[in-house]
């Protein structure tokens, strides 16, 4: 685990959520205080609701100023954003419909393009133009929010698949067949370009997983998850002592 990456134990999922939106204010706030701008990819899956949730209630909601916040998305299933398994649909309700955002700073991944390529290509141009990027660049988030995986996947990165490999685009449709799903990711260079990596990981039931991403060899291809280094930024695995519990002790900070 690299010098820049931290893992940090609360006692419960609510605590984990608590030190996430702390996190997230402060973050926005020095930001936007030194840019302008705050530009966040957010991550679906269970965890990051109770978050999503704390962002809407006092003192998050009233503690950051939501004009300067940029919303985007790391993954998506290519469902209509009414679908139940839409994450876009999951942040809506929690909190994005309920904090001042202006609705411009909310870029959703456009599951009603005509297929999930065409979905990923309309995405990616959508970071091109918020980003301001020319030729090769990549985008530099302010913050990704991520989450892991049984498989040790992140956003939709699963193991063996070929987004693990692109190096090209910053936006990839990729058919999941374990699950007969297509989904839209961000790519490995998008995760490594970022100011900042935060994973969320409570239960038991990803202990396991989390052990092997963490102390086993690295194995991106078996374990995707472990791609999400930035090159120059800061990692921060945010677990509860139930996701932790096979950790080494020398790994747990509190």
């Amino acid at each position: 685990m690299s010098a820049k990456a931290q893992v940090i134990v609360k006692p419960s999922p609510e605590a984990l959520a608590l030190e996430a939106a702390d996190r997230f204010r402060r973050l926005a706030t020095d930001s936007i205080a030194t840019a302008g701008s705050f530009f966040v990819a957010l991550s679906g899956g269970s965890t990051p609701r109770s978050l999503y949730r704390l962002l809407a209630e006092s003192p998050f909601r009233d503690g950051i100023e939501w004009s300067g916040v940029h919303l985007f998305w790391g993954d998506e299933r290519f469902v209509p954003a009414d679908n139940p398994d839409s994450n876009y649909r999951a942040a809506r309700e929690a909190f994005v419909s309920r904090v001042p955002i202006p609705p411009g700073n909310v870029r959703p991944i456009p599951t009603e393009a005509a297929d999930p390529e065409a979905a990923a290509a309309q995405y990616e141009d959508t970071l091109r133009r918020s980003f301001s990027l020319s030729g090769g660049e990549t985008p530099r988030f302010d913050l990704i929010l991520l989450g892991l995986g049984p498989d040790a996947h992140t956003a939709s990165l699963f193991p063996e698949s070929p987004a693990l490999d692109e190096h090209k685009h910053l936006v990839v449709a990729t058919y999941v067949a374990k699950l007969a799903a297509w989904r839209i990711t961000l790519t490995p260079p998008v995760l490594r370009s970022a100011h900042h990596v935060m994973f969320l990981i409570a239960g038991g039931d990803k202990a396991a997983v989390l052990r092997d991403v963490l102390e086993g060899p690295y194995d991106p291809r078996e374990l995707p998850a472990q791609l999400a280094q930035p090159n120059e930024g800061d990692l921060t695995w945010l677990v509860d002592e139930a996701a932790a519990s096979l950790l080494s002790a020398g790994l747990k900070w509190r």
